[in-house]
């Protein structure tokens, strides 16, 4: 009986996410606390447990990042990047795809990829209003190229911050496993959207040349000491998530304390920084976490997991292909942060029962990052973009979204499987 209403809730829950009708605040929220309410009421889980569930470690790591990028964009840095990037287009809309994909791919390692789009997609809008072009291919592929930069790192795509919290995986690992992969998977992706959108790339900007060239970057650099410190103070924060081992810290300590430097070095307004924290975030992570303890009390999590005994009969590259294609669909219909936090509990159980985790973990880490991109609402920054597009005369709509996400992330999945086929005894090696 405990089992079936905790997965009740959290099934409303869900859907009540995927039909986006309220605030995702909301609706995980009124989740949590009946799933608190009625587990204290039915014996198997209280306001204590649920408070033990939450990932301070994620929560921190997030808020630190969030803390210094807020910081970093009072300065107009991240405006004279894409300026920057616009001008050395030449006008050429096929370049700029290829120039701001890099650019937001690199971002997005560093930085939270929703925080990332949030910065970049605005300056895409303005840039395109100025060549007179649609903005919806490069819009859409700031999305999937965030997305998809953000696999390469710990802390560029927030599934990977509840994997590497789950599994101690740390920045290191992330990097030295994933970003080869993340490389290939996004060359197939830029051949795929360079194709897909290739007749709108083909137009000859009306006013390409001449109005990019009235953009002056260093204008839009409003405070360049201010960022040149806080980029010395990242670029330390990055150190140490390299060394976190050797210095035995966290990157949440990092984070956070790289947050407070930075504001003491810079002076910048702590108050307008934190205003800019993306506290909506932060708060649906917490209540997801106090749902997903719900199940694990109720003991969903384990019947989940007894069921799955049976993929110990299959060979461990057929497992991992099997979860690594399981997370593209179910991230492709339900946001991947939501799925990520139900199925790490899973994972975990699997482990106890003597199957080797370790290749499962890059599995879900790619399936959820390549999944998000196939549909509107499988990523944040997915709805970030389309929010943004909206304010435009170029609305994208869900039935574009599909048309061009859904073929770019069958061609990253295969291009994603073959990688962990090939590189399967690295993986697995830790």
């Amino acid at each position: 009986m405990d089992e079936a209403i905790a997965l009740l809730i959290f099934g409303i829950t869900l859907i009540g996410l995927f039909l986006e009708r309220w605030h995702r605040v909301v609706v995980s929220g009124l989740g949590a606390s009946l799933m608190v309410a009625l587990g204290r009421s039915m014996g198997f889980y209280g306001e204590e447990h649920a408070f033990e569930t939450v990932e301070f470690e994620t929560l921190g790591l997030l808020l630190g990042m969030m803390m210094l990028v807020s910081q970093l964009q009072h300065t107009g840095f991240f405006s004279y990047i894409a300026i920057r990037v616009a001008k050395n287009s030449g006008g050429s809309v096929g370049r700029l795809l290829l120039m701001l994909g890099i650019t937001t791919s690199v971002l997005s390692m560093f930085l939270d990829n929703v925080t990332t789009v949030i910065l970049m997609a605005p300056v895409v809008v303005l840039i395109s209003e100025l060549m007179g072009v649609s903005p919806i291919p490069l819009l859409i592929s700031q999305a999937i190229f965030s997305n998809t930069g953000g696999m390469a790192t710990l802390v560029g795509d927030p599934p990977n911050i509840l994997i590497g919290a789950a599994s101690e995986l740390t920045f290191l690992d992330f990097l030295i496993h994933m970003g080869p992969m993340v490389l290939v998977i996004w060359i197939a992706t830029y051949l795929s959207l360079r194709y897909l959108f290739r007749r709108q790339l083909a137009e000859s900007p009306p006013t390409g040349k001449e109005a990019l060239a009235h953009l002056n970057a260093d204008e839009a650099l409003t405070d360049p000491i201010a960022a040149r410190r806080i980029l010395i103070v990242m670029a330390g924060v990055v150190v140490a998530f390299f060394l976190e081992s050797v210095l035995n810290i966290t990157p949440a300590f990092a984070a956070v304390t790289g947050a407070g430097v930075a504001f003491a070095w810079t002076q910048k307004d702590v108050n307008a920084a934190l205003r800019e924290v993306e506290w909506d975030v932060l708060l649906f992570f917490t209540a997801l976490f106090i749902m997903v303890g719900g199940l694990e009390a109720a003991g969903v999590m384990e019947i989940i997991a007894e069921s799955l005994v049976g993929l110990r009969d299959l060979s461990p590259v057929l497992m991992g292909l099997l979860v690594l294609w399981s997370m593209v669909v179910l991230s492709a219909l339900i946001d991947n942060v939501p799925i990520t936090i139900a199925v790490i509990p899973i994972v975990l159980q699997l482990g106890q029962q003597g199957i080797d985790i370790q290749p499962i973990w890059w599995a879900i880490a790619l399936g959820v990052g390549l999944g998000g991109n196939a549909t509107p609402i499988g990523s944040t920054a997915n709805i970030v973009v389309i929010s943004i597009s909206e304010r435009t005369d170029y609305r994208i709509t869900a039935q574009l979204w599909l048309k061009e996400g859904m073929p770019t992330v069958a061609i990253a999945t295969t291009v994603a499987s073959i990688l962990y086929v090939l590189l399967f005894d690295f993986l697995s090696a830790g």
